[in-house]
């Protein structure tokens, strides 16, 4: 008894300790800052211990060595780096370069919600002070707002809505007209393939969503790939291309499934030329556009130039641009929900989606759920940078279409959409959605699905 009590005594006496030596931590050095907001969300980031666990470069706490504490403490750091690193964005911020629209979205959204720093953190000793007041969170809203406003704001947007996650449709991107045409007859030849079988409609098609509706498409010989084909409408709005962000822009990504020995299969783009060059009619008109006559550059740019006209507006974006009339208040109330259990924090800007890459399995671990087992197509990034953090990350797809773009994830498997927002809540979000959020957020989503060529996408 007497060594139990002991045992509580030297607790106590260390914790007193731990809060004379840690308490007292909170910071007004951002108030040094004013008329920067850069400096002053650095400054709030930085003292109020943001780093700790959404840097990977952070060090373990001492605590983090403790039995029973530890494990927690090594899963939170984990989890944290998962969701958002702040080193970028500080770098970003510091050097004056551009900022993500993604990171902007999740500062803006824990500071709305309060959601961070979480109370098991802010209320240990050590780390009392550190929990952002009500100063601190409107420094950091009204950034977000202003970087928004200066950066990501659809010149179509509604004043009310400039300061919104999600943004409208441009009415449209520069294009070249010539190279339009072009770009539209060579998407839909399959003279680009080895065999002269597939094109890049044949798992593109126009008439579904951008998509063949499989959960890997078919290629040359009627081989499978390892992912599911994302659409190829509003693609031009993306900040890269590929669920692992392979290729940088439009062209790029025009250059890779010809040649891939799965896809289009075609040895290369000489062969690919030869076999164009053989129809004069087609040669006379590429070369009335392009001088220089059919190559690797010039077939891609003429894809990439149609693939920009592959804009999609939908009701959503009649409401976003001040048609008060264009949406439902329930359709209003699921855009709410969407945003209140933070689906908008990576669902972001014009594309609703496209402009990060985001670790898939945050708050749990999706490829245990699947139970299939791992295939190189779950390495995500990995696969082009081979950085071990970048292991299971994807970019986001766009939500655009969504409900005419299934099967879901970057591995097909998911069939429905409601199964899908199931599994974004829990597996991204830690919230295990009720069926009544599931439904109001569908009932958002359903507003997503745009016209184009002046049709409705089915």
């Amino acid at each position: 008894m007497r060594k139990k009590c002991s045992i509580k005594i030297l607790f106590v006496i260390n914790a007193l300790l731990l809060l004379t030596v840690f308490s007292g931590c909170s910071s007004s050095e951002y108030k040094k800052f004013s008329g920067d907001e850069a400096k002053q969300v650095v400054s709030i980031l930085q003292k109020n211990g943001c780093l700790d666990c959404h840097s990977a470069k952070a060090s373990l706490p001492f605590y983090g060595k403790f039995p029973l504490i530890g494990s927690k403490v090594k899963e939170d750091m984990k989890d944290g780096t998962h969701y958002i690193d702040f080193t970028s964005l500080l770098d970003a911020l510091n050097n004056g370069t551009p900022v993500s629209e993604v990171d902007v979205a999740k500062v803006e959204n824990s500071a709305l919600t309060g959601s961070m720093p979480p109370a098991i953190y802010y209320c240990m000793p050590m780390h009392w002070g550190t929990n952002l007041n009500s100063d601190e969170k409107k420094v950091l809203i009204e950034w977000a707002k202003n970087v928004r406003k200066v950066n990501f704001t659809s010149p179509t947007v509604a004043e009310e809505f400039a300061g919104e996650p999600l943004q409208p449709l441009p009415d449209i991107i520069p294009t070249d007209s010539a190279k339009i045409a072009l770009g539209f007859a060579l998407f839909h030849d399959t003279r680009l393939s080895g065999d002269s079988t597939i094109s890049c409609a044949t798992c593109h098609d126009l008439n579904t969503g951008g998509v063949d509706h499989l959960q890997f498409s078919q290629g040359i010989r009627g081989q499978l790939g390892g992912v599911n084909p994302p659409t190829v409408y509003n693609a031009a709005l993306n900040f890269a291309q590929f669920w692992d962000g392979r290729a940088a822009n439009l062209q790029a990504q025009a250059s890779g499934p010809p040649l891939n020995p799965v896809e289009m299969g075609s040895a290369s783009f000489d062969n690919i030329c030869a076999a164009l060059s053989r129809d004069k009619a087609f040669t006379l008109t590429f070369t009335k556009v392009y001088p220089d006559g059919l190559s690797e550059a010039n077939i891609t740019d003429a894809i990439a130039e149609f693939e920009k006209t592959l804009l999609t507006p939908s009701r959503f974006d009649k409401y976003m641009r001040g048609d008060k009339s264009a949406l439902t208040a329930e359709e209003i109330e699921g855009y709410n929900v969407f945003k209140k259990n933070k689906c908008a924090t990576c669902h972001v800007g014009m594309n609703i989606g496209g402009q990060s890459y985001e670790y898939f399995g945050v708050k749990a671990d999706y490829f245990d759920f699947r139970g299939t087992g791992l295939t190189d197509g779950d390495n995500g990034r990995f696969a082009v940078t081979k950085n071990e953090s970048d292991r299971h990350k994807f970019k986001t797809p766009t939500l655009r279409n969504i409900l005419v773009t299934y099967p879901y994830m970057h591995d097909g498997t998911v069939a429905t959409v409601e199964e899908a927002v199931k599994i974004m809540g829990e597996y991204q979000g830690g919230e295990k959605l009720s069926d009544k959020e599931v439904g109001q957020i569908v009932t958002f989503l359903k507003t997503l699905t745009g016209e184009y060529d002046g049709k409705l996408l089915k």
